[in-house]
């Protein structure tokens, strides 16, 4: 990767990109801008993912918007005995409604392989916001990451090993394992989420586009070569089955 052009990585990227959002036109009608910073969050809609966290404070969000136009890309499907995760899809679209006309917005309806593959290799970032320590793995991010997206992740499953903060990504909040109530850590979690978008995301894609392609490829090199398959099994036979 490392003698990969930001100039290919960056073009095969917006052409990723025009596919997610012609197929967001073509299924929702709603029109987004292949220039501006697109966000991606999709997954099995249930509790403990925290998919609306990202809405826990609207007037800082537009805030934040106004400092640099964000797009947001949601799916995922709950259980159909899962009330909990069918009621956080409805908080999306509620505050997405509340959003309108400021932050552009889709929930993207039947998420399948097809459309999380436009999705992970057509959003510029990959938002997870589990509550820990539930994340079991996380393997969107990582599929997420060998596309060149890069992640912006609280620190549960695999993004603990993954995150080089400032280099591959960013982390949200404190470690699992810092002994801070649930109370603290969400209020911890969400400046840093809003802090990070403002002051560090938000001004790396637009106004330092070098350093932007230079995450995106440190994204794919420094993930794909460790979170892989080939690694998986070699590990599990030497490690757990020898």
């Amino acid at each position: 990767m490392d003698e990969v052009s930001h100039e290919e990585i960056w073009n095969a990227h917006l052409k990723a990109k025009k596919a997610l959002l012609d197929h967001i036109a073509e299924k929702t009608g709603v029109i987004m801008d292949i220039n501006v910073l697109t966000l991606g969050f999709a997954r099995r809609a249930t509790a403990y993912k925290r998919a609306a966290m990202l809405f826990s404070d609207p007037e800082r969000l537009k805030e934040i918007n106004r400092t640099g136009k964000l797009q947001l890309v949601f799916a995922g499907k709950a259980h159909p005995k899962d009330d909990a995760g069918k009621r956080v899809i409805k908080e999306i679209y509620n505050y997405m409604a509340g959003l309108r006309g400021e932050v552009e917005a889709v929930y993207l309806e039947n998420y399948d392989l097809d459309l999380a593959a436009r999705m992970v290799s057509g959003v510029d970032v990959w938002l997870n916001t589990p509550l820990p320590p539930m994340e079991a793995s996380g393997t969107s991010g990582m599929k997420a990451a060998c596309n060149g997206a890069i992640n912006f992740s609280i620190l549960d499953g695999w993004w603990i090993e993954g995150c080089i903060e400032g280099v591959n990504g960013w982390a949200i909040g404190p470690y699992p394992m810092v002994p801070i109530g649930e109370n603290e850590r969400r209020r911890i979690e969400i400046k840093d989420l809003y802090n990070k978008m403002e002051y560090l995301i938000i001004p790396k894609f637009y106004h330092d586009r070098d350093g932007w392609r230079e995450m995106m490829r440190s994204s794919i090199s420094k993930t794909a070569y460790y979170f892989n398959s080939h690694r998986m099994m070699r590990r599990y036979i030497t490690e757990a089955y020898l």
